[in-house]
C-alpha cells in the first residue's frame, strides 16, 4: 500500500478534494446522474481498491465526516424556520404524505425481505433505509441489524433518490414545491434534501421537515413490527 495513504489526515483531505472536484464536474455536466456524492464514492472506491487500502484505514480519517453528520442534519432546521408559515398552512397534507411514505418504505422492505428469506440481521438493517443515517444506525442496531448493511442501504437510497426523484416527479407533472420537497425528503433523507435545496427554498424546507417526521414515524412503525414478530 502506498505510504501516504496510511495517514488519517490524507484520507480526510482526499475525500474533501474529491467532493469539490465532483461538484465542479456536476456543475459542468448538468445531468441528474452526475451526483457529487455518487461520483465521490466511485472515485474513493476506485482509489481504495487500487491502493489495496483496508476500509478500516480509510475510516480512521473519514470518521470526522461521520461525526459531522448529526450537526449537518440539525442545520436543516434553518430552511424549515424560514418556511414556518407554509408549514403551518399545510400541516395536515405534510403529515399524511410522510406517514404514507414511511409505511410504504418499511412494509415494502419487510415483505420483500421475507419473500427472499433474508436473515433477520439483514432485514433489520434494511428497514430504516429511507431515514437519515443519524437515525437509521441506532434503529437498525437496536433490532440487531448489521450496521454496515444499513450504511450501504441508506447511501444507495439517498443517492438514488437524489438522482431519480426530481426528473421522475417532473415526468409525473408534479410541480408543487411542497409536494416535491415532501416526496424527496421522505424517500431519500438528507442526501435527497441536498438536491431539493437546489430546486428551491420551499422544496428544501419541506424536504428537511420530512426527514425528521419520517425518522419519527419509521421508528414507531419498526417498533410495532418488531413487537409482533
Amino acid at each position: 500500500m502506498i505510504e501516504v495513504f496510511t495517514s488519517p489526515l490524507a484520507w480526510l483531505t482526499l475525500s474533501l478534494l474529491l467532493f469539490e472536484l465532483a461538484k465542479a464536474l456536476s456543475a459542468r455536466i448538468k445531468n441528474p446522474a452526475a451526483n457529487p456524492l455518487l461520483m465521490t464514492a466511485l472515485m474513493l472506491g476506485t482509489i481504495l481498491v487500487t491502493t489495496g487500502t483496508p476500509l478500516e484505514d480509510y475510516e480512521s480519517g473519514g470518521a470526522f465526516l461521520t461525526l459531522m453528520l448529526t450537526p449537518a442534519t440539525v442545520a436543516l432546521a434553518i430552511p424549515i424556520y424560514r418556511q414556518r408559515e407554509t408549514l403551518r398552512r399545510n400541516l395536515l397534507p405534510i403529515l399524511a404524505g410522510t406517514l404514507v411514505g414511511s409505511v410504504v418504505s418499511v412494509v415494502s422492505v419487510f415483505v420483500l425481505s421475507r419473500t427472499m428469506n433474508l436473515d433477520w440481521t439483514v432485514l433489520a438493517a434494511l428497514l430504516p433505509k429511507s431515514v437519515t443515517l443519524a437515525i437509521a444506525m441506532p434503529l437498525a442496531e437496536s433490532l440487531g441489524g448489521l450496521s454496515a448493511v444499513t450504511v450501504v442501504a441508506v447511501s444507495i437510497t439517498g443517492i438514488g433518490g437524489a438522482v431519480i426523484l426530481p426528473p421522475f416527479l417532473k415526468l409525473l407533472k408534479i410541480r408543487d414545491p411542497i409536494a416535491t420537497g415532501i416526496a424527496i425528503g421522505t424517500a431519500s433523507h438528507a442526501v435527497g434534501t441536498s438536491r431539493a435545496l437546489e430546486l428551491g427554498e420551499t422544496e428544501g424546507a419541506m424536504s428537511s421537515l420530512a426527514i425528521g417526521i419520517t425518522g419519527l414515524m419509521t421508528a414507531v412503525i419498526i417498533t410495532i413490527i418488531s413487537v409482533f414478530l
